[in-house]
């Protein structure tokens, strides 16, 4: 006999029907019809091919079949009821292995300061952080969650939820200023140095644009200097090696100390978002959720919760 839902379906109003007495009082309990639980009894019966309740207009007994048929299963309900209670319990206590693949420049300008604080609030949590340059399969690779900037990946097998939107910015050194002069429009980039980012995706520079008011230019630079690491790309720009184009966030303290100066304030309208992706269309677990908490208020510290 081959499973289906059906079958387990019929169990649970067989076994309500024998622990109220009746049709009627096990109706009352599942939410049914009593007639809704007379057939669900009929189909069960035709199903296992026994006869397993004796019934007038009187009274209801189980047959003998029918006696060693419900002592069979009624353990069987027991296991997964608690099961399914075990599960709920899990989802909704913040505990277990949490697998994180993340944004390596997000992590070391945004996060880090703050995991102690996140193992101490949550000491049943083990946390495991990958830092790689693009997302794989998050489920082969067995990653919970995935924080990383750009479009999320167009798939039925993840969803997404957008946690930041940041600025995108052109900037450059005082001293590479001084020694080769302010460009006042996107255009005069061609005759400045610019360092490229490598886009993780393509193995490509990544184009350099500008935004504002509804206007995108798209403009050619060239380089002697292309880098896939963002920390290195803003030490080399407040070194003085070149012009660079950056997110906003994890920037500021260098834009505020002075080491880096903002360019083309009047096209400010470029802008980079970060996504969560999870591994399915299903809720997140309560440790994913925390940990999203945790992220929005690395982000933005007055942020609502996840």
């Amino acid at each position: 006999m081959s499973f289906d839902g059906r079958l387990l379906s019929g169990v649970a109003v067989l076994t309500a029907v024998v622990e109220s007495g009746s049709f009627r009082r096990a109706a009352a309990v599942l939410g049914m019809s009593d007639s809704g639980v007379g057939r669900a009894v009929a189909r069960l019966e035709t199903r296992v091919g026994i006869r397993l309740l004796d019934r007038t207009t009187r009274s209801l007994a189980l047959t003998e079949e029918g006696r060693r048929f419900y002592e069979r299963v009624v353990p069987g309900l027991a296991d997964i009821e608690e099961a399914a209670e075990e599960l709920l319990s899990s989802t909704a206590s913040v505990r277990g292995k949490l697998r994180v693949d993340v944004d390596p420049f997000f992590l070391r300008t945004k996060l880090a300061d703050g995991l102690p604080g996140f193992l101490g609030t949550y000491p049943e949590v083990e946390l495991d952080l990958l830092t790689r340059q693009s997302v794989s399969d998050l489920v082969i690779d067995g990653i919970d969650v995935a924080l990383r900037f750009g479009e999320p990946p167009v798939s039925s097998s993840y969803a997404s939820r957008q946690l930041l939107d940041t600025r995108v910015l052109t900037v450059a050194s005082p001293g590479y200023l001084e020694r080769h002069g302010h460009p006042v429009h996107p255009a005069e980039l061609a005759h400045h140095a610019c360092i490229h980012f490598r886009n993780p995706t393509t193995d490509r520079a990544f184009p350099w644009e500008f935004h504002s008011k509804g206007e995108i230019l798209t403009i050619p630079t060239s380089t002697r200097l292309m880098v896939s690491d963002v920390t290195a790309m803003l030490r080399a720009c407040a070194g003085g090696a070149g012009i660079a184009q950056t997110i906003e966030v994890g920037t500021e303290d260098l834009i505020e100390a002075g080491q880096l100066v903002v360019l083309f304030p009047e096209w400010p309208d470029e802008r980079f978002s970060l996504y969560a992706i999870y591994p399915s269309q299903y809720d997140p677990s309560a440790r994913v959720r925390a940990f999203l908490e945790f992220v929005l208020k690395a982000i933005n510290p007055s942020s609502e919760r996840y």
